[in-house]
């Protein structure tokens, strides 16, 4: 039984889309499914220069404050300060009933999302790998958003997907929707020490270490588009490759992207 739950968010310089972000977890925490669970909201604020930790602390979040200039390092230490926290009170829950819940400053989750983590819990699951839906599309070439479209189906039924193994859901990863029991996240290793990649690593090493991951399409959160990605080689890389390839020959104006190609997407787990 979970009796605690931490929500981590990394965050660069997010001012503007970091507040309905935390609005959408308080909702979710809010849930009357979660029967007074408790959650605790953890922002790391990676080398911000504008008004990121303020904001975070004043919807209650606690934030630690770093110049990693890594979304996947951020992430690492948010989580030892939510471990830390919730692992050393006196009376406290212990590991296998502490639950770690990530997503993305610039992403909102919707209400169900920490009740169906938690449901899961309780059916055995030791982690959740949810999907994404892209918020808006504006800015970006109608072809953008069908190639996208295309993408995460075609990762869906392909024959290695989530192991090729029937049943088992999609393929897809995201640390913008994935949470993971604290014990199994600690013998797992956690989130290693990487400028990106940090969910695809420690969701392989879950699977390595034969944990259970409920790989899920429900309770999808929703992510922006923007163009100007925080992370390189992340989810907004992925985007912005995706339009090279919708412009083709004429993708030639500098910053319009990195280059096509048969890439291992963020968006899908390796193979």
């Amino acid at each position: 039984m979970i009796r605690a739950v931490a929500v981590v968010v990394p965050a660069h310089d997010e001012v503007r889309l970091l507040g309905p972000c935390l609005e959408s977890v308080r909702r979710a925490a809010a849930h009357p499914r979660l029967r007074g669970v408790p959650v605790r909201v953890v922002v790391a604020a990676d080398a911000c220069r504008d008004g990121t930790a303020v904001l975070a602390r004043a919807h209650g979040a606690a934030v630690v404050e770093t110049a990693v200039h890594s979304a996947g390092r951020a992430r690492a230490l948010g989580t030892a300060r939510a471990l830390a926290v919730l692992l050393s009170r006196t009376g406290g829950p212990a590991e296998r009933q502490t639950w770690l819940a990530h997503t993305d400053a610039d992403t909102r989750v919707p209400a169900c999302w920490l009740a169906h983590h938690l449901e899961a819990a309780a059916a055995g699951f030791h982690a959740v790998a949810g999907t994404v839906e892209v918020d808006d599309w504006a800015g970006h070439l109608p072809a953008t958003a069908l190639r996208f479209r295309r993408l995460y189906e075609a990762h869906r039924a392909a024959p290695g997907a989530a192991g090729g193994v029937p049943g088992q859901g999609h393929p897809h990863v995201h640390g913008a929707n994935l949470a993971v029991r604290a014990d199994a996240y600690l013998r797992a290793g956690g989130f290693p020490s990487a400028a990106v990649g940090e969910d695809h690593a420690l969701t392989a090493a879950l699977e390595a270490a034969g944990y259970r991951i409920r790989r899920t399409e429900e309770c999808p959160v929703r992510t922006s588009a923007r163009r100007t990605p925080r992370a390189r080689g992340g989810f907004g890389d992925l985007l912005l490759g995706l339009e090279a390839e919708a412009r083709g020959p004429r993708r030639a104006a500098a910053g319009d992207g990195p280059p096509p190609g048969p890439a291992r997407t963020p968006c899908s787990h390796p193979a």
